[in-house]
């Protein structure tokens, strides 16, 4: 794309680049727009509180909620679920609870959420009652189904009612999206928390149904806020600041974003897809802010680069597939010349696999001919030992020898791990893989050493892969993956597995 010029406007301030955990996750430091919004959060919920008296009315728990407070609190949740004073009641008591939540540290929210997975669980005397009388009631239609309702009601813990009732409240549903991603460091291990976690998964499913959502194309134009949430949020390749990101969304690239009509300025998910001509095989290349800017009506083929989930909190609620089939249709109107739509796409999995073959006494990865390739390296002995030292260089990449000799096995061990290593139930092995088969893509082209960040070179020694969708192949392809198993792959990358 083009040299970047002095159009950056002035009133947005550099923003330091978030600090991402391996594998993707949401970034360590949090970005400063959190705060502002538990701010504003606060005041809302502050004037609504103060509607009502409860047990934390002018007062708040001490920050790690100590039994005394923990007491008060479980009658703030009784209270809650008894629903007196009529619906402004019930809200302002559900923002004194969600305030006193805010105010507490993590210990106490762990705490608090404790309560909440314990406390205010399903009451499995009454679901044991239910079943009991749903046994007696066999033959006697009309008892049938009273029996049936009285369990359905038992089996909901009254902790899905309390939860239900912040969905009234300004940013309510984003306070209970937020809840859910710490609730999700909780859940790990612990039955209880992981019950309180489904839950409120399924809530939430319910609420973010895709006929909810709505699709906004993200522009240099669109509010500071939400391009800072970007930059923040960006989970696949890291924006590097303002300049970066206007590079992203200059007139031969495109974003695009769902938004749920109760959180407008938060984006859920969103995709980045450039214009281009062919196949894309160097992310580098892909995001060089030097090079010249397409004419992105002459483009045959878009490029989904990156594509984020925004809000850890949706975690397991599926969007992505949707959102793709979106945009493509969106932009098969707007650009008429398109004939391709295909992904640029990391391989998160594939280092950690083959380290761990290499490892197993179970057989041989090398063929003879790329055992004898190794073997003429000054430093190869041409066994699997080499093959795993060789790997093991921190400046592999840059030796040309080197690299020229690794090419044929990582690449081939590479369509073998993304066509044929499958977890239980016959989905792919690695994760981004399994989402575009799934959503009926097939498995193109492995791209040599086109991702040479560290990220990169971490979790698959450089390589990416393009997914490819074909609109009249995309049913067929999904069909024979989710039924049968079976990958859709080129007959290029099929090739490779017989090296």
């Amino acid at each position: 794309m083009k040299a970047l010029t002095a159009k950056t406007p002035p009133e947005r301030p550099e923003v330091r680049p978030p600090v991402e955990r391996p594998g993707g996750d949401r970034p360590s430091e949090r970005p400063r727009f959190i705060d502002r919004t538990l701010k504003n959060l606060r005041g809302a919920w502050n004037e609504i509180a103060e509607r009502t008296v409860g047990v934390f009315s002018g007062t708040q728990p001490s920050p790690s909620l100590p039994n005394d407070d923990a007491a008060r609190l479980r009658d703030q949740m009784r209270d809650c679920l008894a629903s007196r004073g009529g619906e402004v009641s019930a809200r302002a008591r559900a923002a004194s609870l969600g305030r006193a939540y805010l105010a507490l540290n993590a210990e106490g929210r762990q705490r608090f959420l404790r309560i909440l997975a314990t406390d205010f669980d399903a009451d499995r005397a009454a679901i044991d009652r239910a079943i009991d009388g749903l046994k007696k009631a066999d033959g006697n239609d009309a008892a049938r189904r009273k029996a049936e309702r009285r369990l359905r009601a038992a089996l909901e813990p009254p902790r899905v009612k309390l939860l239900t009732q912040f969905n009234g409240l300004p940013e309510g549903v984003k306070f209970l999206v937020d809840l859910r991603a710490e609730l999700l460091t909780f859940a790990k291990g612990d039955a209880a928390m992981a019950a309180l976690d489904e839950d409120l998964k399924q809530l939430l499913a319910a609420w973010f149904d895709v006929g909810f959502l709505e699709l906004r194309r993200i522009t240099w134009d669109s509010p500071a806020a939400l391009l800072e949430k970007l930059i923040a949020y960006e989970a696949v390749h890291e924006i590097h600041g303002w300049n970066d990101l206007k590079n992203r969304l200059d007139s031969d690239r495109r974003c695009f974003a769902f938004f749920h009509p109760r959180m407008p300025d938060e984006p859920l998910i969103f995709v980045e897809v450039a214009l281009h001509n062919g196949l894309a095989a160097n992310i580098q290349r892909l995001l060089d802010p030097t090079a010249p800017v397409q004419d992105s009506q002459s483009a045959d083929t878009a490029i989904f680069y990156s594509i984020s989930n925004a809000q850890r909190g949706l975690v397991g609620i599926s969007f992505g597939g949707f959102l793709i089939k979106r945009v493509v249709d969106v932009l098969a109107l707007e650009f008429r010349n398109l004939k391709d739509f295909a992904t640029l796409s990391p391989i998160p999995g594939f280092r950690h696999w083959l380290e761990r073959e290499l490892k197993s006494p179970t057989g041989e990865l090398l063929l003879p001919a790329e055992r004898k390739a190794l073997a003429q390296l000054p430093i190869g002995i041409g066994d699997d030992g080499a093959f795993a030292t060789l790997l093991g260089l921190p400046a592999w990449a840059d030796n040309v020898p080197v690299a020229r000799a690794l090419r044929g096995p990582v690449t081939r061990l590479a369509a073998r791990y993304l066509t044929e290593e499958k977890r239980d139930g016959g989905r792919a092995l690695d994760p981004v893989a399994h989402f575009h088969l799934s959503n009926g893509a097939r498995v193109e082209q492995l791209d040599w050493l086109a991702d040479r960040s560290e990220k990169g070179l971490a979790q698959s020694y450089g390589l990416m892969v393009n997914y490819r969708y074909r609109q009249a192949d995309i049913e067929a392809n999904h069909e024979a993956y989710t039924g049968e198993g079976q990958v859709a792959a080129a007959s290029a990358v099929r090739a490779l597995l017989k090296g």
